[in-house]
């Protein structure tokens, strides 16, 4: 066991500061559970979001040492033992107190977006869905999201140009993706991923994928081939045109 130095920010929407903390540390601990440890002993009134410290609901996403983490999922090991460890909260979300952020934006934004719309007649004989093994497995990576946010606290669009009001950011790039690639899904979202959910707006700087803590490949796999799909429809000129052709005969 040994004593480390933690700096761990306390406040509100209405400011704050970072408040030093010693804690004694056992081998195995993660960042998490040197909080709980602060909590019980030093400050009962410390605000933590968590649930199953599993890494897998996604709660206590905050910055640690300025870097977006999962606290149940940082090991005290992965740091030097004199090395003081910042711990924040997100800095794209208000702060509701503490380490918690208001993250209910992000659930405003699943929301808008158009719901699952199967092709009904695409079933068999046997009444069952029939689909390539290759397309179900492409859109299954994104089911792996945890809704940590990170990915969303480090997009820069949102962070640092505060456009949350034309781009929905990289976890509902994967969504849409989700949606767009399964083989069954026949609803047409093209025009509202380029003027609603703000594709455009990405440059894809990978900051999203690095620091996702599922591995999902959010920039080259669901980002990027969305970009591609708005390419082909406004700006390919044979796309382009073939579409003048298609809105005539429907009128």
């Amino acid at each position: 066991m040994s004593e480390r130095n933690f700096k761990v920010w306390r406040g509100d929407k209405s400011g704050g500061e970072f408040k030093d903390y010693t804690v004694k540390v056992e081998e195995g601990m993660v960042v998490l559970d040197v909080l709980f440890r602060i909590q019980t002993h030093q400050a009962n009134d410390l605000a933590i979001r968590w649930n199953c410290k599993a890494g897998k609901c996604g709660s206590c996403s905050m910055e640690i040492n300025g870097k977006p983490k999962l606290g149940c999922m940082t090991r005290m090991s992965d740091y030097e033992g004199n090395e003081t460890i910042t711990v924040s909260p997100l800095k794209t979300f208000d702060v509701i107190r503490d380490l918690v952020t208001d993250v209910s934006w992000n659930y405003e934004q699943n929301k808008r977006i158009a719901p699952f719309k199967p092709n009904l007649k695409a079933k068999n004989k046997d009444g069952k869905y029939v689909m390539n093994q290759e397309s179900v497995e492409r859109s299954q990576e994104f089911r792996k999201c945890i809704e940590c946010y990170l990915c969303q606290n480090v997009c820069h669009v949102l962070r640092d140009q505060e456009s949350k009001d034309k781009f929905v950011g990289p976890r509902f790039m994967i969504r849409l993706a989700s949606l767009e690639m399964h083989p069954l899904d026949t609803a047409d979202r093209i025009k509202a991923i380029r003027d609603d959910y703000g594709s455009g707006y990405c440059n894809i700087t990978k900051c999203c994928t690095v620091v996702c803590p599922e591995h999902i490949q959010i920039t080259d796999n669901a980002i990027i081939p969305l970009k591609e799909r708005v390419v082909d429809r406004y700006y390919d000129p044979i796309q382009w045109i073939a579409g003048k052709f298609k809105s005539k005969k429907q009128e």
